[in-house]
């Protein structure tokens, strides 16, 4: 009889007996400093840590269990990202090495690296290692699993990591990144389309960012498991992240945005309302929508082909019986004031009379699985090969496809969907597949997070070769860190619901403070058919969302904004409306995000920071530097508590004027309105209403410009909406400082730039003055003229478009006295 010792499997037994240990750094042994301001320190047991100062506040940990690295290859940072190296000093001391700039002191332990991160000018520690860095051999696939603990401190708190469809404080909680076709995703679901391993810290007012710049399957958890410790690990590749200071959130955004990427201007039309369908065909229905918007004067400026254009789903190609002369319709929609925006996928069809398929096969352009033998999986038009876009050869080829699209054809944008990669079989691609990985050959286990991203890549490179100067505009499902170079976003295959509509408005949120500004979601969801209500109250968020696109799927019903009642429509349209005279305004927001890295909207916690009551806030947001914005979220709410920061607020549509004291308060909602408040002292340029961008050759501006008791300063952009001059200072970037006093308003206005608009008259409207008088006297460059009131308690006076400064002088309404005894009114609750 066999000894029970050696019964079963014997390499099964001894592997669980023996467990899987983690390994841990040694003992320093070694410091150097191989360059400016790179680090070295080797412990006794080969491993390696290189500390890099790659910019004032951003600090890189590089580690290695085996003493040497491999090359350094990223597709998340900016190639054209040149910080430079901020001025330090070196410390040595008994126990380890200190790295000292203006900012920040790193100090690195001698027993086991690990690392502590203290603000210089506070002495405050933002982030200090637990166990630190360690590792596990990966037995199954060889490398690493590479891990790092660090000190939850008390009252710390975590926001971030990019497409997540929680509640916006990620504290308590725990995440992956490996980008998945999420179809009708809840607010547990996890992970979903985009990878952005980028989390902020918030606490006590001082924060600071980790990146994690690491393609294979990662997790962070953030206090989940032991509520004293976060810590973030990835099934492969190596312990590479950065440091991120602020001291305040927005700095920490910008500082990742610019280590990830700017942007480039959009084309404004990019900037107004979208229509899309799963799917608009053939020919006659797409242009009967586009008579439907301009018939009921509903402005709309881009309109979406879905898969449904295509002959039989294959990509670059059209259904000769849906659109007999594609080049025509397109050519005349756009006459009308329509751009065409094309979906393309990544599946190429398996079919030997299909060229593109045919081309792709003779070149090796396909991913192939280990044994070497061609990857297919299924997706819409059935059994298909797919391109291996981390392979450089093949995204020159990729962007080549789109000059019959684009340069033939008239299409404006392209949007790329299924790039996570999904496939109908087993979800994505199989672990074995291989990719060129840019010279870095490698598993889909490594590929996978960034294949979308670099699909996109090639698709905005293709865009750019054939749109003949214009700005180029391309849409993504899947995203890794960086992706806002190539593409915009939008959040998925949502729901119908009022759960929906409050999950769009964090994902947006979060995805703005990941570096994606340009991101939106489905208005009215994706799947099934929202009520009245909700279509109305999700248009009226997404006025307020960068990327404003109504999409669904065409088995559940119409969701046009006519689709419902006759007074749904009519609240739908002046909420369309409400953009595009806002459109001045999201273009200088934009501007601030082109230019700084500056998030379009902003989460509460990120601005009202030293106020921890606001931490665990998330339905109200900032969009750009003056506007607040509370959106209705729940059926039949015409009224509602919302969070007010201290401060000096109007309300945007009447002008009322609330007290706010960081707390709730009590404000009415009506149907036709979402609550949105101005600080005192903003001033917000706004158009006149257009059917669609460009409908009015040069629009004239009116800047609405609101009181206040002391000082404000806003920003204005202009320039000609597209084209590439704006590179080279055509365009117009005005700054206007306002100081207020009771009874007297100043403005001074400054700009640079060599654009010249084409418009003369700029139109002033005061907000907010507290004076019962029919006119007010101006002085405008030192020229009196008259402010005109309009019923709306509003004043009005022309200038020049080159006004420099403006002034302002009224008698202030005064408060009718009290008689003796009695007592101030209250407002009723």
């Amino acid at each position: 009889m066999a000894s029970e010792e050696f019964s079963g499997n014997y390499m099964e037994k001894a592997r669980t007996s023996k467990g899987v240990s983690d390994f841990f750094p040694g003992r320093m042994t070694e410091f150097r400093r191989p360059a400016e301001g790179v680090f070295e320190f080797l412990t006794d047991n080969g491993v390696l840590l290189r500390v890099s100062l790659v910019g004032e506040g951003v600090v890189r940990f590089r580690f290695t269990p085996d003493g040497r690295f491999e090359d350094d290859f990223s597709y998340a940072v900016d190639p054209e990202h040149q910080p430079g190296t901020p001025e330090h000093e070196v410390v040595e001391f008994g126990d380890g090495v200190a790295i000292k700039t203006g900012s920040l002191s790193i100090r690195v332990n001698r027993g086991g690296l690990k690392t502590t991160v203290t603000d210089t000018k506070t002495g405050i520690i933002l982030s200090q290692d637990e166990q630190g860095y360690h590792w596990q051999e990966n037995k199954q696939y060889g490398g690493e699993i590479v891990k790092m603990s660090k000190v939850c401190r008390n009252g710390e708190h975590y926001y971030g990591l990019g497409d997540k469809s929680c509640d916006l404080n990620l504290r308590g909680r725990r995440f992956q990144m490996w980008g998945s076709d999420t179809y009708a995703y809840t607010p547990d679901t996890d992970p979903l389309y985009k990878n952005i391993p980028f989390y902020i810290s918030l606490c006590k007012g001082a924060a600071h960012g980790i990146f994690f710049d690491n393609t294979f399957r990662t997790s962070f958890d953030l206090g989940a498991e032991r509520p004293e410790v976060t810590s973030f690990f990835s099934q492969g590749g190596e312990m590479d992240y950065y440091f991120i200071h602020g001291p305040e959130p927005l700095d920490v955004i910008r500082r990742y945005t610019r280590l990830t990427g700017l942007v480039s201007m959009p084309a404004l039309w990019t900037l107004g309302y979208h229509q899309c369908k799963w799917s608009y065909y053939p020919e006659a229905v797409v242009r009967g929508i586009a008579d439907g918007f301009r018939s009921r004067r509903i402005p709309c400026d881009a309109l979406y082909l879905d898969i449904d254009y295509m002959d039989g789903y294959r990509c670059f190609t059209w259904d000769a019986e849906r659109f007999p002369n594609p080049k025509k319709m397109v050519a005349e929609l756009e006459e009308d004031g329509f751009k065409t925006v094309a979906i393309i996928d990544p599946g190429l069809k398996i079919d030997p009379n299909y060229p593109i398929w045919q081309e792709a096969y003779d070149k090796g352009y396909f991913c192939r699985r280990q044994d070497g033998s061609l990857f297919k999986g299924s997706v819409w038009p059935g059994l298909c090969h797919f391109p291996d876009f981390t392979n450089p050869e093949v995204r020159d080829w990729w962007a080549g496809l789109f000059h019959g699209l684009i340069a033939e054809t008239g299409v404006r944008g392209i949007w790329n969907d299924m790039n996570e990669p999904a496939v109908f079989e087993e979800g994505t691609f199989p672990r074995d597949v291989r990719h060129d990985y840019d010279g870095h050959p490698c598993s889909h286990r490594k590929a996978h997070n960034v294949y979308g991203m670099q699909m996109v890549r090639a698709t905005q490179e293709g865009l750019r070769r054939n749109s003949n100067g214009r700005r180029t505009f391309s849409i993504t499902r899947s995203a890794y860190a960086g992706t806002q170079r190539f593409a915009c976003a939008w959040t998925g295959d949502n729901v119908a619901s009022w759960e929906h509509l409050s999950i769009a408005n964090l994902q947006c949120q979060r995805l703005a403070s990941c570096g994606m500004s340009f991101i939106g979601s489905d208005v009215g969801g994706f799947i099934e058919t929202p009520t009245a209500e909700l279509y109305l109250r999700w248009i009226q968020l997404a006025v307020f969302h960068p990327f404003f696109r109504t999409h669904s799927s065409g088995d559940h019903g119409d969701q046009e904004p006519w689709s419902f009642d006759k007074k749904t429509t009519g609240l739908v349209r002046d909420a369309i409306e409400l953009r595009y005279q806002l459109l001045p305004t999201v273009y200088t927001t934009f501007r601030q995000y082109v230019r700084d890295g500056t998030p379009m909207l902003r989460s509460l916690p990120f601005v009202d920071f030293n106020n921890p009551d606001a931490y665990w806030r998330s339905a109200e947001f900032f969009f750009g530097d003056h506007l607040y914005v509370v959106p209705i979220m729940a059926e039949g709410e015409e009224g509602r508590f919302l969070y007010l920061p201290k401060g000096d607020w109007f309300a945007y549509h009447d002008d009322s004027h609330p007290k706010a004291v960081a707390k709730d308060i009590w404000i009415e909602c009506p149907l036709d309105r979402i609550p949105v408040f101005v600080r005192s002292g903003a001033i917000i340029p706004h158009w006149p209403v257009q059917q669609y961008v460009g409908e009015i050759e040069h629009p004239e501006p009116e800047l609405r410009i609101w009181t206040k008791l002391g000082s404000e300063t806003s920003e204005w952009y202009e320039d000609e909406g597209d084209g590439q001059a704006w590179r080279d200072g055509g365009f117009r970037e005005s700054k206007i400082n306002l100081q207020g006093d009771k009874g007297s308003l100043s403005l001074h206005r400054e700009w640079h730039g060599h654009w010249e608009p084409g418009y003369e008259t700029v139109h002033l409207t005061f907000c907010g003055i507290d004076s019962d008088a029919p006119d007010l006297k101006v002085l405008i460059d030192h020229h009196e003229q008259r402010a005109v009131r309009g019923d709306d308690g509003r004043y009005r006076v022309n200038t020049h478009r080159n006004f420099y400064s403006v002034n302002l002088e009224w008698t202030p309404v005064k408060a009718p006295k009290r008689k003796a005894g009695e007592k101030k009114s209250q407002p009723e609750k």
